[in-house]
């Protein structure tokens, strides 16, 4: 590239076009400033129930107007509450409870109420479904429920009053007029440079495009009378939150508690029935902690626009490297020569593109010059995890597993009610749950983790709750006689041979695999167990339990991390994996002193249960 100009009449037609643009933009976010719901100054504390509104449309009010999961969560209390429903804890564990339909066919229910009471319905085998398993287990399903449910909230908020649109009829089409500035300026500018009719055309599609985006809805807000309401709502939230076990309660205890439940769920009151009651519509980013001694929620942002997150320093040095040798080419064949006359504008119009055309020396030195401050600086951070999940992962050829390779380690710090997740290699994710209360080093530039230790396990309150009911299941057999013996340890028809293939056991192992013994395993009782084994020692055992016995092996496991979407449970920890469908245990173990590839074994858990009959 040589020495040259711009013609000044190209800076005059670009400035045209990006001075209509700013003009309408200001306008945009002065109307997403000015209607933002406001804060809600809460009123003295009273257990009096601020008005007749259903839990989903104070919990939708008292939240600023934004929906959660807290709307679905409390109008299913509620149907409860209003003896539709009802809810059984026969342990001490809220996880174990049973949701009983008590009237197949109640009147007086509204839109999302009834959508709720049909998905309880529909799940109950003779009229009883585990409050766990209404989870939703297809994302898609999830999200078209969720979409309707929270659709309906929102008409029956604006019936009442309560909320209108964020942008209103009057603000759209406001914008929809003043987006005639910028795309006439944009039809000028075309104009002037090419002398044709494609100026229409730009005039069009711009008005449009704007158009579209004023029109696009923004949520909703509030109105007079929503805001005197969510006021009076506010104080019964201020009486619940004083209260000094109400948060602990679990969803059975609404037959004391009755409606209260209910509405204290709706406004953020009820840790525990929040934890417990998950229909597949988790909000990632509002999530409960307990760190700090109090329960509190925190918002949690993904960091994954920048290319540097979760990056190692090896990597990102590289890339550094190769932009400015890249920046080092340009300027050796003279790109950004030219003649420079401060006085003139289209000299330093022509600068600025040169200087553009420099951006890997500026990506090159920023991102080398981060790097060296991140590894330099690295941070150590104490908390409590509150989200693991995927981020990054990769596939092994078309019909191999998903291998995870990054997730994302939401942790509260307690420092603020805002936290940023860190990318955390899958093998250290591992080693943590949600509720785990961890110490890690990251780079705090890159935002990723280098090394976790668990100070805390969250598991610790299931685990002792499983020695518990162990003990009991023992006793209860003993005490019921040889009938109750006899039933535990018949024999199982289930063969472990006939649930995994030698190939897919090769697979997981990385190496050629054979079945020991007989083809059907070796069967002691209620349990089989078949061994695939290599030349060098390194075997894949896997073992099958069915009946009474069952219950006693899925609690041996349900100290690991869960599985989603295997069996009904499942869970995970170092070279064992297992799972529960029925009245039926599957359970993997990888036996080698290599290392341990455990996504692969939970891919095989997950074909060896679709197999169960």
């Amino acid at each position: 590239m040589g020495t040259g100009t711009i013609d000044p009449r190209l800076v005059v037609e670009i400035g045209i076009g990006v001075a209509g643009l700013a003009v309408w933009f200001v306008a945009f976010w002065a109307a997403l400033y000015t209607t933002r719901p406001p804060m809600i100054a809460a009123p003295p504390a009273t257990q009096d129930f601020g008005g007749d509104e259903p839990p989903a449309v104070v919990s939708l009010i008292t939240g600023r107007w934004e929906l959660t999961e807290d709307a679905a969560e409390s109008t299913l209390i509620d149907l409860a509450a209003r003896r539709m429903l009802e809810f059984r804890q026969p342990g001490n564990d809220p996880l174990q409870t049973t949701v009983h339909v008590r009237n197949e066919q109640p009147t007086g229910l509204n839109a999302y109420e009834r959508m709720m009471f049909e998905r309880v319905r529909t799940l109950a085998l003779n009229g009883v479904v585990p409050l766990t398993a209404l989870t939703f287990r297809d994302v898609a399903e999830a999200q078209g429920w969720t979409k309707r449910l929270n659709a309906a909230i929102v008409a029956d908020a604006r019936s009442r009053g309560l909320s209108q649109r964020r942008f209103s009829s009057a603000v759209v089409a406001s914008l929809t007029i003043l987006a005639g500035i910028p795309s006439f300026a944009l039809g000028i500018a075309v104009f002037l440079h090419s002398r044709s009719g494609g100026s229409f055309v730009a005039v069009m599609f711009m008005w449009f495009a704007l158009a579209y985006l004023a029109g696009k809805s923004r949520g909703e807000r509030d109105t007079p009378e929503g805001r005197a309401a969510a006021a009076r709502w506010l104080g019964l939230k201020a009486f619940l939150r004083a209260h000094e076990s109400f948060a602990d309660l679990p969803p059975a205890a609404v037959t004391v508690w009755d409606r209260y439940l209910s509405y204290g769920d709706a406004v953020g009151a009820t840790r525990v029935c929040a934890a417990v009651i998950d229909l597949g519509m988790g909000n990632r980013r509002r999530v409960w902690s307990s760190f700090g001694g109090t329960w509190h929620r925190v918002r949690v942002r993904y960091p994954s626009f920048w290319p540097r997150y979760g990056q190692k320093a090896a990597r990102l040095t590289v890339k550094g490297c190769i932009a400015l040798a890249i920046a080092a080419l340009i300027v050796r064949y003279n790109a950004i020569a030219f003649d420079f006359t401060p006085n003139s504008v289209s000299s330093w119009v022509t600068l600025a593109v040169r200087v553009l055309i420099l951006w890997p020396l500026l990506y090159g030195g920023y991102t080398l010059l981060g790097t060296l401050v991140d590894v330099l600086t690295p941070v150590t951070v104490t908390g409590e995890v509150l989200w693991v999940e995927t981020w990054r992962s990769k596939t092994q050829g078309e019909d191999g597993p998903t291998i995870p390779l990054l997730h994302y380690l939401a942790v509260d710090s307690g420092a603020s009610g805002r936290t940023v997740a860190w990318a955390c290699p899958s093998d250290v994710a591992s080693r943590t749950d949600v509720g785990d209360v961890v110490t890690l080093t990251a780079r705090r530039w890159t935002r990723r983790v280098l090394d976790l230790r668990v100070e805390t396990s969250g598991r610790a309150r299931s685990q002792t709750y499983g020695e518990e009911q162990t003990d009991a299941l023992i006793l209860r057999a003993m005490s019921a006689g040889a009938p109750a013996l006899a039933t535990a340890v018949r024999p199982t028809r289930v063969a472990a041979a006939e649930l995994v293939t030698a190939q897919e056991a090769g697979r997981v192992l990385g190496r050629p695999v054979t079945l020991t013994g007989s083809d059907r395993g070796v069967a002691v009782g209620p349990m089989t167990m078949a061994e695939f084994r290599a030349a060098d020692g390194t075997a894949l055992v896997v073992t099958v339990v069915t009946g009474d016995t069952a219950e006693l092996a899925i609690r041996a496991h349900r100290g690991g991390s869960p599985v989603a979407s295997v069996g009904e449970e499942a869970f995970a920890s170092g070279q064992w994996v297992a799972a529960r469908q029925g009245r039926t245990v599957v359970s993997l173990e990888q036996r080698s002193p290599g290392p341990i590839h455990q996504p692969y074994l939970v891919w095989l858990l997950g074909l060896a249960v679709g197999r169960l009959t």
